[in-house]
């Protein structure tokens, strides 16, 4: 009976037990040959020639590459929007995830104007929690201001709420956008309590008045939502947002980088010492705004989203370029599906169209073609962009972002060589159009492991509806405050008064100028003046003289100006030279 029972409880155990053998396992700092054992959710042991127990199933990862799971800064899952509701769920949003190699997501909780934050929270934690296959957190969106807020934001930052980041929207006007003095006292809130700002960075006035015209105009089409947004209007709105935020030595995010004038501004701003981190998406490193004029409304509409693609074809390799260099941090993809009936809503009015595109499934692999396999990125960077940064700036690094002894086992088998062609007809979204149809892309997940468990196995897809856990992420992340703290000791060192003596406050005794309302009345004549030849302002304009007689008239002995209506009245003196006139001598003659 002992032995049986031992036998048991060894079988039962077994199923926990993984080592991935063979692979070449890359972290942002580094690759190295070595087998990755795993056991119980962890990754217990990193290396070779490891001491694994019996029963333990091994995966062989022989010429691949086994990496940290993706992490996806940037969803809204079974988000309410514009009057419908995003089509991939919860557990449609984190199957598709999974099937692309991302194994935690950062949704948004979004409450509408007034509602209170933690029953928003709570709102968006029981949509969750029944569906999500894989690990994820939430930021919140603060969509209206008032002197409740900042109590409540504090208590969504608590360890026993765990969200760290809050969200402003700078557009959607009159339904989620801050105006500047309610950002700056979210400014204010966030640098108390230890969080990151973030902001969705559009002029929302000017788009509010960009649409109204083009609508006047006769342009109903998905080709007014780019011309309603252009660059400008979110550049005008990250340069903005970066002043403000610099002033409070408060960390900003700036979700969703889509254009180059924006990204370069955050470029500009980093080498200048702010702490500011910026987010380009899959959509804008992958594919560009010239699908917003192609004859298929369809089509055209799938694309809409906000800020818009960029005609500009060459910013997603512009884009690309700069986070492979680290002049940008890491990567979401804004995934907000909507199908063709809901996108129809805009039919005959673009601001109508709800926004939103998928990304959840492709963006590791996108990424993969368009930065490492172009040879513009390093495989190690091609980590660091797709899942430690992101766990370092939200504060749940190591435990993912990382291949190490103790981290969460989040882990992919990445086949480089093999490739696909994205299409709708085969992806896990529930939305009926694909933004990157027919791209051929290397890279493919032969397994992903989320927690420990093998998701994807051999390509095949094997989901567990509810398995995935809510992660809390605790306030200050060292990966962000470190740099603020930093910043504001040297503003402290250089916001310095000036030392001045008793002596260095004296004042020339002079009078003030008389506050009440006794200046001189305008003169109607240009050619006029209200001071008289002794320099004193005259109180009032002389009465004017009464015509002279015809007899006195001639013993006038200075000449007469010819009057003409067109012509001012000139008084014509004889030439007077004034020795003294206002403000010292002088030789003119008047």
């Amino acid at each position: 009976m002992e032995d049986l029972s031992v036998k048991k409880m060894h079988l039962q155990n077994s199923q926990n037990r993984i080592l991935i053998k063979g692979g070449t396992v890359v972290n942002a700092t580094g690759s190295e040959l070595a087998d990755v054992y795993v056991e119980d959710r962890l990754i217990k042991q990193v290396g070779k020639n490891l001491d694994i127990p019996g029963g333990t199933r091994i995966i062989d990862a022989t010429g691949k590459l086994v990496m940290p799971g993706g992490i996806d800064t940037h969803t809204h899952c079974q988000m309410p929007f514009m009057g419908t509701r995003a089509v991939d769920d919860f557990y449609i949003g984190t199957k598709a995830a999974l099937a692309g190699g991302t194994t935690m997501i950062i949704d948004f909780v979004i409450p509408q104007k007034g509602q209170p934050l933690m029953d928003a929270y709570n709102q968006w934690r029981a949509w969750a929690d029944e569906k999500v296959c894989c690990d994820y957190s939430f930021h919140c969106a603060i969509t209206y201001w008032n002197d409740s807020v900042e109590e409540q934001m504090r208590e969504l930052c608590s360890e026993e709420v765990g969200i760290n980041s809050f969200k402003m929207f700078m557009a959607y006007k009159d339904v989620m956008m801050l105006r500047d003095n309610e950002m700056i006292e979210v400014f204010k809130v966030c640098r108390k309590i230890g969080a990151l700002a973030q902001v969705h960075a559009e002029n929302g006035d000017a788009i509010a008045e960009n649409q109204e015209r083009l609508l006047a105009k006769g342009v109903t089409g998905p080709e007014g939502h780019p011309l309603s947004r252009p660059e400008e209007i979110e550049t005008e709105a990250v340069m903005r947002a970066c002043t403000m935020a610099n002033q409070l030595d408060c960390p900003l995010y700036v979700v969703h980088v889509m254009s180059k004038t924006a990204a370069d501004i955050i470029v500009r701003k980093r080498h200048e010492g702010q702490v500011v981190f910026g987010e380009p998406i899959a959509a804008s490193l992958a594919t560009n705004g010239t699908h917003y004029y192609h004859k298929c409304w369809r089509h055209a509409a799938a694309y809409v989203m906000s800020p818009p693609l960029r005609e500009d074809i060459t910013t997603p390799d512009y884009l690309m370029e700069l986070l492979a260099n680290g002049d940008l941090d890491c990567t979401g993809t804004d995934n907000c599906t909507f199908n063709s009936k809901q996108k129809a809503r805009g039919i005959n009015d673009f601001t109508k169209i709800p926004n939103g595109v998928n990304g959840l499934e492709d963006r590791m692999s996108v990424i993969w073609e368009k930065g490492v396999a172009n040879g513009i990125m390093t495989k190690e960077r091609f980590v660091e962009v797709t899942s430690t940064t992101a766990a370092k700036i939200f504060n749940f690094y190591p435990s993912k972002g990382v291949i190490a002894p103790g981290s969460d086992a989040d882990i992919i088998v990445w086949d480089p060589e093999k490739s696909r062609t994205i299409s709708a007809k085969t992806h896990h979204h529930a939305v009926d159009f694909n933004i990157f149809e027919g791209m051929h892309v290397h890279g493919i997940c032969d397994y992903v492991l989320s927690n420990g468990k093998v998701v994807v196995d051999e390509g095949q897809l094997k989901v567990c509806q509810g398995s995935g856990r809510y992660i809390k992420n605790p306030a200050y992340s060292a990966y962000v405050y470190d740099k603020v703290e930093s910043n504001a000791a040297n503003r402290m060192m250089k916001e310095v008064g000036v030392y001045r003596t008793e002596e260095d406050f004296k004042i020339d005794e002079v009078e003030e100028p008389d506050m009440e309302d006794k200046a001189p009345q305008a003169v109607a004549n240009q050619q006029k003046s209200s001071f008289d030849l002794k320099g004193h302002p005259a109180a009032c304009p002389a009465e004017p003289k009464p015509e002279p007689e015809p007899e006195q008239a001639q013993q006038q002995s200075q000449p007469q100006v010819e009057k003409s209506p067109t012509r001012a009245n000139i008084d014509s003196k004889p030439t007077i030279r004034v020795r003294a006139p206002p403000g010292g001598k002088s030789s003119i003659f008047f």
